[in-house]
């Protein structure tokens, strides 16, 4: 998979003009998408026919702005051999820097949405939820192989999915690339999103003490006894030691989103404890960064 273009959200003179087509299963975020797309400065419009699309970019007035359009099921006339044709064209544009965004979700989970607020599946009709869900991925399938940028929204809240968002379009010249840390339990598998992953299910397992295993990795309790294994001081330095060199290289690359995972058995305590603290770490660095602690429960 590519990296999604960079550039800013105001297109300085002569530059490329940014160009977000926004695509994926229905259910899994991408009408929650453009409205942080919006905010972020974007001209966002949904559901466009797909003919529509090279009259909308050559509005005079629109010029100056980047622009992120929605194309899924909905749209009439689409197939994922017609959107990927649009791509190909408008990537051949000189003037636009285009890319295409997927937003994918597990089947089971897309259909806990659709049952819980009770809406029809475009593609379902009279049909169960499940059967709409197993056509539009029949259908988008295609385009997800072909993304410049996938988001998985199975286990992100929409304050989750706008700071990925955030990292990846409101770059705005900060510097370096904005870091997703995430920690996560290896029994649930890995973040589908990780670009680097450490496990630290070698470290003292605050799970066999009766007093730690109620509580988690943001617990002061934990963190002192993880702290205390007598390999995790010289792991963290490996680990940022590590770190400290290929992050300048990803920002040189023009990279401007990074996902570091970290995991352990259960994702509760060693995993939320380092990825808290990495998470500090490169704060200190001078990096933009967002923490996310997949399997801990929202009442921890």
């Amino acid at each position: 998979m590519n990296e999604f273009p960079a550039g800013d959200t105001v297109a300085a003179e002569g530059s490329p003009r940014r160009v977000a087509l926004v695509t994926g299963m229905s259910g899994a975020g991408m009408s929650s998408a453009l409205g942080v797309l919006e905010d972020l400065g974007y001209e966002a419009v949904d559901n466009l026919p797909l003919s529509l699309v090279p009259a909308l970019l050559a509005q005079d007035d629109l010029s100056s702005r980047p622009i992120a359009v929605g194309i899924d099921c909905r749209t009439r006339g689409f197939t994922a051999d017609r959107l990927l044709s649009e791509l190909g064209e408008l990537k051949s544009d000189a003037a636009l820097s285009v890319g295409l965004l997927f937003l994918d979700c597990d089947d089971e989970v897309l259909q806990r949405r659709y049952t819980e607020t009770r809406r029809r599946h475009p593609l379902a009709v009279d049909r169960p939820v499940a059967d709409g869900i197993a056509a539009d991925r029949n259908v988008v399938g295609p385009l997800r192989d072909q993304a410049d940028l996938l988001i998985d929204s199975t286990a992100l809240s929409i304050h989750d999915l706008r700071r990925q968002l955030e990292g990846h379009f409101a770059v705005g010249g900060a510097p370096g690339p904005f870091v997703q840390v995430t920690s996560f339990s290896f029994s649930r598998g890995l973040p589908r999103e990780s670009d680097l992953v450490f496990d630290v299910r070698f470290l003292d397992n605050p799970y066999w003490n009766p007093d730690l295993r109620p509580l988690t990795g943001l617990d002061e309790a934990v963190q002192q006894a993880v702290a205390a294994d007598r390999d995790f001081a010289e792991f963290f330095d490996r680990m940022t030691g590590l770190l400290s060199p290929l992050l300048p290289r990803y920002n040189h690359e023009g990279k401007s989103y990074l996902t570091i995972a970290i995991g352990c058995t259960g994702g509760r305590h060693r995993s939320v404890f380092v990825a808290t603290r990495l998470g500090r770490w490169l704060e200190d660095q001078g990096y933009r960064v967002g923490l996310m602690h997949r399997d801990l429960p929202a009442t921890s």
